[in-house]
C-alpha cells in the first residue's frame, strides 16, 4: 500500500537510477500501485509512478504521474513527455512536491523504464528545490 504521501523536502533522500526489470520496483521505473486522494486517504485510484529512490529493503519512493494536460506551467509538475506508460502515448508530467512512500507488495506492475535523460532531469529538480542528494 502506498502512503497519502510526504512533503518532499521533508523526505528527501537521495535519489537514484537502477532500472531492472525483474519484477522489483528500481528507480527509473514507472510502476503500478493504488495512490491514495491527498482530500480522503481512505480513496484512491490505481496510478503509474515514477520509482526514484528506496526509504527502506521494503519501501520504494515515487512520485505520481498524470497525463493531464492542466499540469503543463504548473511548477509542482515537471514534463517527462510520452511513455509506454500510458497506453494512448500521451504526455504525462511528474508531481514533485509529494512522495509516495510504497511497500513493494502493493505494486501491481512494472509499466516501462524512464530514459536516462529525462530521469536525471527530475533529479535535478529534486536537488535543487527539495534538497534531495
Amino acid at each position: 500500500m502506498s502512503t497519502p504521501g510526504h512533503p518532499t523536502r521533508d523526505f528527501a533522500r537521495t535519489v537514484s537510477y537502477s532500472p531492472d526489470l525483474d519484477g522489483d520496483a528500481d528507480p527509473g521505473e514507472v510502476v503500478w500501485t493504488w495512490v491514495p486522494f491527498e482530500e480522503d486517504p481512505t480513496q484512491g485510484k490505481d496510478r503509474p509512478v515514477l520509482v526514484v529512490g528506496r526509504d527502506d529493503s521494503r519501501f520504494v519512493l515515487g512520485l505520481m504521474l498524470s497525463s493531464q494536460d492542466y499540469h503543463r506551467g504548473d511548477d509542482d509538475w515537471y514534463p517527462i513527455g510520452a511513455g509506454a506508460w500510458d497506453g494512448e502515448h500521451r504526455d504525462s508530467y511528474v508531481r514533485l512536491d509529494r512522495v509516495l512512500r510504497i511497500d513493494d507488495d502493493s505494486i501491481r506492475r512494472e509499466g516501462a523504464v524512464v530514459e536516462r535523460a529525462r530521469f536525471d532531469a527530475v533529479a535535478d529538480v529534486l536537488r535543487d528545490r527539495f534538497g534531495w542528494q
